[in-house]
């Protein structure tokens, strides 16, 4: 058989033969083809090998070890955050350094964009854009906080108590020295509880109770706590900690089962910088991330304290660029136009003559965009007039920021 025959044989069938009109049927239209140009990316960032990797070696390395110790913690961000040069960011499951920002220029929906120079701790780099690594932070990623002051690891000691304290007991934080293999093989293992006792009293039998696993137990820590209720303690510690709570059934003397519910798989001094949040009242605003082995913290949308009792407010929406603009003072009239949909809002009528007026208000309430944790500000207006169609609104003080980048 000559396959070259049969081939041609094929081709040349006449059912296989187009007509000028149906061979358009394939064609793609003008207007689709300007949309697939504009579409396609005139460069793609690459990761490539970072030849000077070794000096961001040890960088990297402090930043994990600095998250573990609690120094550090993770920060999801908003989808308006703006992301800072020498920074660490958490993305995709490993560190980056943004090394450069380079010159930045407006992208196509007005936010300054530029090409970077990031640092992988897997020893690669990219010049991503900016705007590009700002999404994949907000979508899939944290910011990694600057390093916070050390502890000096005393949380109260006697001259710290007053009279008007109340010693309610004492934190304490425990390791078995059971020699059961589903216990003693168990890393960062610990028990943290409270108790209105001393610590020494309270475990003096552990080897009989199963709230210790049935084993003698090493005290790790011991804090005194003055006004602080047991209950709210031990809520607050099973809430932040109950996805790395150590799951175990233990049986007393008599044959009955039991499961633990205070020992959790945490690192030691992630478990001082809980505690001290806790005492201190800011653990409200933290989770705990067990990928990472850290301290996650959380956004809490900050509600505003004006007060505008008396004063008449107009809400607006506000793009990013012009947020910050009103900010620092660059940008002193804000623009609305004055559309049929609109004449309501920004204008009214007296009933007295007939004639439509521009409506007069105190401030302006201002929103980024409308996603539920955006920023926020409360500006003063000192004057309102009209050009040509547009309602100018001037800006005086800036009475109050909400959930302000830094």
């Amino acid at each position: 058989m000559d396959i070259d025959k049969e081939l041609e044989a094929i081709f040349d069938d006449p059912l296989l033969k187009m007509s000028k009109e149906e061979e358009q049927l394939f064609d793609i239209p003008k207007d689709m083809r300007r949309v697939i140009a504009k579409k396609k990316a005139d460069y793609v960032a690459q990761h490539k090998l970072c030849e000077d990797f070794e000096k961001y070696k040890p960088l990297f390395e402090k930043v994990h070890f600095e998250l573990k110790q609690g120094k550090r913690s993770l920060v999801k961000i908003t989808k308006t955050a703006t992301l800072t040069a020498g920074r660490f960011y958490y993305v995709s499951g490993q560190i980056l350094l943004l090394e450069k920002i380079g010159e930045l220029k407006k992208s196509s929906n007005f936010l300054p964009d530029a090409r970077t120079r990031c640092i992988y701790e897997n020893g690669t780099e990219s010049d991503i854009l900016l705007q590009t690594l700002r999404k994949n932070v907000v979508g899939d990623g944290y910011a990694i906080s600057e390093l916070q002051e050390e502890s000096d690891g005393q949380f109260f000691s006697n001259a710290d108590i007053t009279a008007d304290d109340n010693v309610t007991g004492y934190i304490y934080v425990l390791s078995s020295l059971s020699d059961d293999p589903a216990v003693k093989d168990i890393k960062n293992l610990y028990k943290i509880g409270f108790t209105t006792n001393s610590v020494e009293q309270r475990i003096a039998n552990a080897e009989n109770d199963p709230t210790y696993l049935m084993a003698p137990v090493k005290i790790v820590a011991t804090y005194k706590v003055v006004n602080l209720n047991s209950q709210k303690f031990e809520d607050l510690v099973h809430q932040l900690l109950k996805h790395v709570q150590f799951q175990v059934t233990v049986f007393d003397d008599k044959g009955i089962e039991h499961q633990p519910q205070e020992w959790f798989v945490i690192p030691l001094p992630v478990v001082d910088v809980i505690i001290m949040k806790i005492m201190d009242g800011s653990i409200v605003g933290y989770t705990y991330n067990p990928e990472m082995g850290c301290l996650e913290k959380r956004i809490v949308k900050t509600k505003s304290t004006f007060d505008t009792t008396g004063l008449k407010v107009l809400t607006l929406n506000i793009k990013k660029i012009y947020f910050d603009d009103i900010l620092r003072g660059a940008k002193k009239i804000e623009y609305r136009e004055l559309k049929q949909t609109t004449l309501n809002k920004y204008t009214y009528v007296d009933e007295a003559d007939g004639k439509r007026y521009l409506r007069r208000y105190d401030a302006l309430r201002l929103f980024v965009g409308y996603h539920k944790d955006r920023e926020s500000t409360l500006v003063q207006v000192t004057d309102t007039t009209y050009n040509n169609g547009i309602v100018e609104y001037h800006l005086g003080l800036i009475l109050e920021v909400i959930n302000k980048e830094q």
